[in-house]
């Protein structure tokens, strides 16, 4: 004889709903609940006060209806006349509520269909507040996820239980993104919409150099080596400067790695954006000097109550420190924070700056 196949209880579903959902027993409960009470209603009249309960011994779900006992009846789906109320509660008296146990009949097909359909919504609000819950406090986060589909230049990502949304304002210029690549992005911004939590990213945010150095370094992970600052030009090129916290530690060589290896990862994480690491120095001469690397610096003067430098270098330095199109200065003002006026050693003898050959000698 064959066995019928054992149905799973109330709680078992429960259970499996919160492995697969995230979600926890109680909020689905009153999600069921909620939808029941809507069923009924619906095919029972909406003045009636009724409540659901489920039965952890039965396992079942109970329906009680909610009555006010009363001298005479003139609405029978909320009040219950005191004689017809003492006689399953003796010390029934006017005014109190009398809560009776029913067995609803003929809750057939539609109300079934409204408390599934309701049912189906609770859940999803549910699932949608545990996902903006989730990524709501991994702000200013990385992730990493597989582009599932683009639309009009816009990639949608998916990141496990939810999808993330990268607009083209926010991907590395020049970058061929397909659908089922693997990529990081960084979490700008998570807002609650009406459909659905909203998970903003960026491909291009300066704090997406420092997550990515912080996965491949550990140095920064165990907090040894710290990134003090970046300036970035997304997909051309970025500046990061970096300290360390243990004189026995080399900052830099530790975010290059072995035979460049850490950087070499970022880098290819970026689809080959060109990055200058740099030391972090507490002096602004030294740090404004280390800033424009690779070029040769010959002095830095500093006007701290303008936050000004005029950097002296050079002659043939000069198209180096600046850089194509003035990248470079303008990628270490950035990094620095300082104003920085660029100019070479012709230029500052004939404008009679007094300089000194701090960092160089004259070449």
């Amino acid at each position: 004889m064959k066995k019928k196949a054992k149905k799973d209880s109330l709680r078992e579903i429960l259970t499996l709903l919160e492995i697969e959902k995230g979600l926890k027993p109680a909020v689905i409960e009153e999600a069921i609940k909620t939808s029941l009470v809507s069923a009924y209603k619906k095919n029972y009249g909406s003045d009636v006060n009724v409540r659901i309960e489920f039965n952890s011994k039965t396992d079942a779900i109970d329906v009680f209806i909610d009555r006010i006992v009363v001298a005479e009846v003139e609405d029978p789906q909320t009040e219950i006349a005191l004689l017809d109320a003492q006689e399953s509660y003796p010390h029934a008296k006017i005014g109190d509520t009398i809560s009776e146990k029913e067995e609803p009949k003929n809750f057939g097909r539609i109300a079934a269909q409204t408390a599934k359909q309701v049912i189906v919504q609770k859940l999803r609000e549910a699932e949608r507040g545990h996902v903006f819950k989730e990524f709501a406090s991994r702000e200013s986060d990385i992730v990493t996820g597989i582009v599932d589909r683009i639309d009009h230049g816009v990639c949608t990502v998916r990141l496990n239980n939810a999808d993330g949304m990268l607009p083209v304002a926010e991907q590395i210029p020049g970058e061929d993104i397909q659908a089922g690549q693997r990529l990081k992005a960084y979490i700008v911004e998570v807002r609650n919409a009406a459909k659905g939590p909203q998970i903003i990213l960026s491909r291009i945010h300066a704090d997406l150099l420092s997550r990515l150095f912080e996965l491949e370094v550990p140095e920064i992970q165990d907090g040894y080596v710290e990134i003090k600052s970046v300036a970035r030009e997304a997909g051309m090129r970025s500046k990061i400067a970096v300290a360390s916290n243990d004189e026995n530690i080399d900052p830099v060589g530790a975010c290059v790695g072995p035979n460049g290896s850490r950087v070499r990862a970022v880098v290819d994480e970026l689809n080959g954006e060109k990055i200058d690491i740099i030391n972090w120095e507490p002096s602004p001469d030294l740090y404004i000097a280390e800033s424009l690397s690779p070029s040769v610096v010959i002095d830095v003067l500093v006007d701290e109550e303008e936050n000004k430098a005029i950097v002296v270098v050079p002659d043939d330095q000069l198209s180096l420190a600046i850089g194509k199109e003035g990248q470079n200065a303008r990628l270490a003002a950035k990094l620095t924070g300082w104003k920085i006026d660029i100019k070479s050693k012709s230029q500052a003898d004939e404008q009679e700056i007094n300089y000194n050959f701090i960092f160089s000698d004259e070449m």
